[in-house]
C-alpha cells in the first residue's frame, strides 16, 4: 500500500512541477467537493446532493485554486528575497486584510446565487446577516494558518496546504451559508 501512495505522490509532485496551475485547480476542486460531501453529512442530509457538490467542485477548480496560485505568486513578487518573522507577519496581515474578506464574501454570493439558486434579494440579506460573523471567525482562524503556510511551506505547496485547510473551513462555510429553507427542505 505504501508503494502505491509513494508512486502516486511522486506523480502528483511531477504534475505540480510541470503544470502548477492545473494541478492546484484540480486539487482545490476535489477538496471542495469532498468538503461539501462531509458538510452535507454533518448537516444530516439523507441523500447526497451531487449537483451541489459538483457546483462546489467547479468553485474550487475555477476560482479558489487559480486564485491561490496567483496570490502566492504575487506575494512572492511583493516580498521578493525577504525572509524572517517580520516578512511572514506582513504577508499574513496583507492576506487577511485583502483576500480573506473578498474570498468569504464571494463564497457566500456564489453559494447563495449558484449553489442554492436563490434570488439576489435573499442572498443579499443572507450575506448582510452572516458575513460579519463569518469574517470575524475567519480572522481568528486564518492568521494562524497563514503564518504556518508562509513560515514553513515551500511556495509550491502553499496553495495545496491552503486548499486542504480550506476544505475544513469550507465545511464551516457550507453550514453557515445554507439557507434555512434549504435545511428544512432536506
Amino acid at each position: 500500500m505504501s508503494d502505491i501512495v509513494t508512486v502516486a505522490w511522486k506523480k502528483y509532485l511531477l504534475q505540480l512541477q510541470h503544470h502548477p496551475l492545473r494541478t492546484k485547480a484540480i486539487t482545490a476542486g476535489v477538496l471542495a467537493g469532498c468538503s461539501d460531501a462531509v458538510a452535507q453529512k454533518i448537516a444530516g442530509v439523507n441523500k447526497l446532493q451531487l449537483k451541489r457538490s459538483l457546483l462546489l467542485m467547479i468553485y474550487g477548480f475555477a476560482y479558489s485554486g487559480p486564485f491561490g496560485h496567483f496570490l502566492h505568486k504575487l506575494m512572492e513578487q511583493i516580498f521578493k528575497g525577504k525572509k524572517g518573522n517580520e516578512t511572514v507577519a506582513k504577508k499574513v496581515i496583507l492576506e487577511q486584510l485583502t483576500t480573506s474578506p473578498w474570498n468569504n464574501f464571494f463564497f457566500l454570493l456564489y453559494y447563495g446565487l449558484v449553489v442554492e439558486g436563490r434570488p439576489w434579494a435573499l442572498v443579499k440579506n443572507k450575506v448582510r446577516k452572516d458575513y460579519p460573523t463569518i469574517q470575524l471567525t475567519a480572522w481568528k482562524f486564518w492568521p494562524i494558518i497563514g503564518w504556518i503556510n508562509y513560515q514553513y511551506m515551500p511556495v509550491q505547496f502553499r496553495v495545496i496546504f491552503h486548499s486542504f485547510v480550506g476544505s475544513c473551513w469550507s465545511i464551516f462555510l457550507n453550514l453557515k451559508a445554507r439557507s434555512v429553507a434549504t435545511i428544512k427542505k432536506d
